[in-house]
């Protein structure tokens, strides 16, 4: 403690400069909370879940509001109007990204498609990860996989469940390997998750633990990213263990490339890279490469696993509503095959449930944070250059003016009518929102709707299911999705042996 007090204390004079300021300038700044401490400002009001306490904040200070958070500001955005003010008329200013200390290591010195700052650079990643990985081409061409990997996860819940009584199954870790599994396979040609032995090995076993690290760090605000002189002494020993994770990640990655580049097989991401890399070596490189990879297994794989996870959750607090949805799946798909993927836009209702799970549990409750490259004005206030813009995306979900009975999971709410931003910002809106939505409705479209025509579900007593929010990033379930369930017919007919 006195350490750390030591530490804060060593700000002291540049935190004085940046008060005298802010006092001094005639900025007219967002309402702000009442106190503001001396060196933390406002970092004692931070309670995880962080969007809940934000909308706390907001009841009380407005749908905008400005926190001094160490020795940055911050503004926190509410309100579908103000977030369409945001990613409208300032989008290209309010296009950057804040320069968190993760972002140096694990994103190849913010060199990622989500950390780099906004320009000429990042406009050529966009559009090369636009063109060459997420288009609608390119995801068609890995079907297969995704067919593949959700079949093996509904056979291994079969013999988990079987054919006649009703089993306790656990899917979380079913979904996390067949989203993992989905972007490796993508990616690399190969699976890390429920191969044997001799393919699996201490190399999955590594990069999955690898992964599993930085995730841990990625769901905590590390307090020097708010007080840059403790980077001086290394606070907590972060960044050395950031370091060491970065180069045992980038081997793992350089160790995918080089096998890809012998291989020369022509049907992984990574060899379509290199493929681009022969006809321009200088903007194709491998760092770029593999920051692409990073970035997909960060972000295309926890998000999936935990939107299907809570779907299946709400779903079985309504059973009415997944009975309706398997109505719709045997209308339209029959009972002698597996929903396919180009089944996905003949099932409305299929989707709706997929809407409302988005709205209500959002993977991403706060947008990846965005940074004022200038000085603007947003919902008449002033927002000086430099200031982090933080955006509630799940309070936005559940604003009363907005959505009629907001905590209430109503997939009909979405019948004829299509909801996007700002009103709906599961995939962030502007500029830099995510990519890679396409895949995402498909590899959950997909899980879900087999989920849903394969097996009967059952809560494992009277309770309803636990709707909690657990710690992470990505807002995973508090207690994991437990149910009983048995094959259906289409089930037991398409997956039974």
């Amino acid at each position: 403690m006195e350490t750390s007090f030591f530490y804060a204390l060593l700000s002291l004079p540049f935190l004085l400069i940046a008060f005298k300021y802010l006092s001094n300038s005639k900025t007219k700044l967002p309402p702000t909370p009442f106190p503001s401490l001396p060196l933390l400002g406002h970092l004692h009001l931070l309670k995880f879940p962080l969007h809940r306490t934000f909308l706390s904040l907001s009841q009380k200070h407005g749908p905008i509001f400005s926190l001094r958070l160490g020795t940055r500001l911050a503004v926190v955005v509410s309100s579908p109007a103000i977030a369409e003010e945001c990613f409208t008329k300032n989008d290209i200013v309010l296009a950057n990204r804040p320069r968190f200390i993760i972002g140096k290591y694990i994103g190849y010195n913010y060199t990622s498609l989500v950390g780099a700052p906004y320009g000429d650079y990042w406009r050529n990643l966009r559009r090369l990860t636009t063109v060459e990985i997420f288009s609608s081409s390119r995801l068609n061409a890995f079907q297969s996989i995704r067919h593949d990997e959700v079949r093996l996860m509904l056979e291994k819940l079969y013999r988990k469940s079987g054919p006649d009584n009703f089993a306790r199954v656990e899917i979380r870790s079913l979904l996390s390997e067949l989203t993992f599994n989905n972007i490796m396979r993508m990616v690399a040609g190969k699976r890390y998750f429920g191969v044997d032995e001799a393919n699996d090995g201490e190399e999955a076993e590594n990069f999955r633990e690898l992964i599993k690290e930085v995730f841990s760090y990625g769901g905590v605000s590390n307090v020097a990213d708010f007080f840059p002189v403790l980077r001086w002494f290394d606070y907590k020993g972060v960044e050395k263990n950031l370091a060491r994770i970065a180069a045992q990640m980038d081997a793992s990655l350089q160790a995918l490339v080089d096998e890809q580049r012998r291989r020369n097989d022509g049907n992984t991401m990574i060899s379509h890279l290199l493929a681009l890399q022969d006809s321009d070596p200088e903007y194709y490189t491998e760092e770029i490469i593999k920051c692409i990879i990073v970035m997909m297994l960060l972000v295309g794989t926890d998000t999936s696993s935990v939107t299907v996870e809570w779907a299946m959750s709400a779903l079985l607090n309504h059973p009415e509503k997944m009975e309706k949805a398997r109505e719709e799946i045997d209308r339209v798909v029959g009972k002698d095959r597996l929903l396919h993927e180009s089944d996905l836009q003949k099932l409305p209702y299929l989707q709706n449930i997929i809407s409302e799970t988005l709205r209500l549990f959002p993977a991403a409750p706060m947008l990846v944070p965005h940074e004022a490259s200038s000085h603007c004005k947003i919902a008449g206030y002033d927002v000086p250059r430099g200031t982090i813009l933080m955006v509630n995306a799940w309070a936005i979900h559940r604003d009363p003016s907005v959505w009629d009975d907001p905590e209430r999971f109503e997939p009909e709410r979405f019948e004829g009518r299509e909801l996007g931003p700002p009103k709906m910002l599961a995939f962030g809106m502007g500029r830099r929102a995510c990519p890679g939505s396409g895949l995402a409705h498909r590899v959950v479209g997909l899980a879900l709707g087999c989920l849903i025509q394969c097996f009967h579900w059952e809560r494992v007593d009277e309770r309803l299911v636990d709707l909690s929010e657990g710690k992470g990033a990505s807002m995973p379930k508090n207690v994991p999705f437990v149910a009983k369930c048995r094959a259906s017919f289409v089930g037991q007919r398409l997956l039974g042996v």
